[in-house]
């Protein structure tokens, strides 16, 4: 099966904090999005996109406290068949006009592609009892107290 992806926009900053600039052809699809103070951010690990980085399955000792091996569909690590990332991000402006999507943080390079915005609504995205493995039970539950918490110790890459 033959598809293709095209990007909306990028991932940037404004003023030193995280935004997507969305591109002028995208910029209607922005109105309504006010009123979420939370989106998912689908965009491209473009610096980990060769052959040898989608070729992976699995990372070696990625997390500290994790298994010696882990299958890259059990890690956020950029090396994967597709390398599609997903965010949740808190959302603190939109200017439609310009096609500027404020953010309180995101986990993305600067300049990577941006693929698509969906809001965070907790009757689709919320788990409220989710099961993870033993080794990273003790990682924050939210993406609110995810931001103090120490994610350096907790990675090998």
């Amino acid at each position: 099966m033959e598809f293709s992806l095209h990007a909306i926009g990028k991932i940037s900053t404004n003023r030193g904090q995280p935004c997507l600039r969305i591109d002028r052809a995208y910029r209607g699809a922005l109105q309504g999005l006010e009123g979420f103070s939370h989106i998912q951010v689908l965009w491209w690990f473009d610096g980990c996109d060769t052959a040898a980085e989608r070729a992976k399955t699995g990372e070696t000792k990625p997390y500290v406290h994790g298994p010696d091996r882990v299958g890259v569909f059990a890690t956020r690590s950029p090396s994967r068949p597709n390398p599609l990332a997903l965010s949740c991000a808190e959302v603190t402006g939109i200017d439609a006009e310009n096609g500027i999507v404020g953010l309180a943080y995101l986990d993305a390079n600067e300049g990577s592609p941006l693929l698509d915005i969906k809001p965070y609504t907790p009757s689709l995205d919320r788990v409220e009892n989710p099961r993870v493995p033993q080794w990273c039970a003790h990682w924050p539950m939210s993406c609110e107290t995810s931001g103090d918490f120490d994610w350096a110790g907790e990675f090998n890459f």
